[in-house]
């Protein structure tokens, strides 16, 4: 690996850096206290920094020249809200909190180039440093566009990055057109008739109305998306009554859906929506289907595909950059920004070793060893893209 010495050297800060914010989680829109770092170390650091972005994003501005060219970074900084079962000196000191993500060392890595980048300045044009809340769920990216990101930040081209578990470190995977699904959650309310649990034909059962639900919706994908489509729905949550001995009046099912094609999307939307009235109404009750299309699948640039799977093969060679990398049913809500601005998402291995379990694993913790790396990638990134002498 080509790693750039300037960053190797600064490795023991990021590191601190990223388990400082490891031991220090916050949810979506509450990252006070990694917007401050964050902020303070672009200020040392000489970039332009602009704050409240999004509620609590932060971009970081590195002009050189008068070049109108700009590219964007992005890296996520919110954290899950779930109990950490890690006992190193650097786990979650907040119960209810934990970076099961690898947040902490996007954000990381992310800074990394802007310390390099701010001291080298070896390229002519802009870069805006994207620091976004709230990407678990809660519409960060949204709120950025919203709030006028591309607006006051444009950009011509936008890159994210994102770790990998099971990939080794030392290597990048990516793919171009759709590579991670979009993302949607359902709430539905059924409403029955209450009756005592021993006189059921006196009333009418929500909880059978809803288990009739639950099955019907798991033929939508097998008997209603093409079957050269991928696509889930995942019914998560079921929630009724108080007694053993009370049929209740309500029942409310919760849970997911994912495609990788809006059309997938609507499809499945209408269906949840028309199976659930449909069913609650046969059997005497009646239900209220409220889905809601959270995030856009993530659809990659071919250009930019290629332009940043170049760059990442000169620095690991050939055999570790994967440019057929793996569909990805979670979603990521990066796809916003790339609604906005051609770019792409690549993943970055974290190793299959100690701490290389899967994501929303409460003993997930981010490789420290792939700091310098992913820093080296952006790095480079930008100084390809904004050359001095593009020839």
């Amino acid at each position: 690996m080509k790693i750039e010495p300037l960053i190797a050297a600064a490795a023991a800060e990021l590191t601190a850096l990223r388990r400082d914010i490891h031991a220090h989680p916050e949810l979506g829109f509450e990252e006070e206290r990694t917007s401050t770092i964050v902020a303070q170390k672009l200020k040392e650091w000489g970039c332009e920094v602009t704050t409240g972005i999004g509620k609590t994003g932060v971009v970081g501005t590195i002009r050189v020249g008068n070049n109108p060219r700009a590219i964007g970074l992005r890296a996520d900084m919110d954290a899950l809200p779930m109990d950490e079962l890690n006992t190193f000196d650097h786990r979650s000191q907040h119960k209810g909190r934990m970076h099961a993500c690898g947040h902490d060392g996007h954000t990381a890595m992310l800074l990394g180039a802007a310390k390099y980048l701010s001291a080298t300045r070896n390229f002519d044009g802009t870069v805006h440093l994207i620091f976004q809340p709230a990407e678990e769920g809660r519409g960060g990216a949204e709120a950025m566009v919203k709030d006028g990101l591309f607006q006051k930040f444009p950009c011509e081209i936008i890159f994210g990055m994102h770790n990998r578990p099971k990939l080794d470190v030392g290597k990048f995977a990516i793919r171009s057109g759709p590579q991670m699904a979009g993302g949607g959650l359902f709430d539905i309310h059924i409403t029955g008739k209450g009756a005592h649990g021993a006189r059921p034909e006196s009333g009418i059962d929500p909880v059978i109305i809803a288990t009739q639900i639950i099955s019907a919706l798991q033929s939508v994908v097998s008997r209603n998306v093409a079957a050269l489509d991928s696509a889930v729905i995942s019914v998560t949550q079921m929630h009724s009554g108080d007694a053993y001995n009370v049929i209740p009046q309500e029942a409310v099912l919760r849970g997911t859906i994912r495609a990788f094609k809006k059309e997938t999307m609507a499809l499945i939307k209408e269906r949840i929506e028309t199976i659930s009235s449909g069913i609650a109404q046969t059997l005497g009750g009646s239900a209220k289907a409220d889905v809601r299309i959270a995030f856009p699948p993530l659809v990659n640039d071919k250009d930019a595909v290629k332009f940043i799977a170049d760059v990442a093969e000169e620095i690991v060679g050939a055999e570790n950059m994967n440019r057929e990398g793996p569909f990805v049913m979670a979603s990521e809500d990066f796809s916003y920004m790339l609604e906005q601005v051609p770019g792409a998402f690549i993943n970055i291995g974290n190793g299959g070793g100690e701490g290389g379990c899967e994501v929303h694993n409460p003993s997930y913790d981010f490789n420290d060893e792939a700091l310098a790396l992913g820093s080296t990638l952006w790095a480079r990134v930008v100084e390809k893209r904004l050359a001095k002498d593009p020839r």
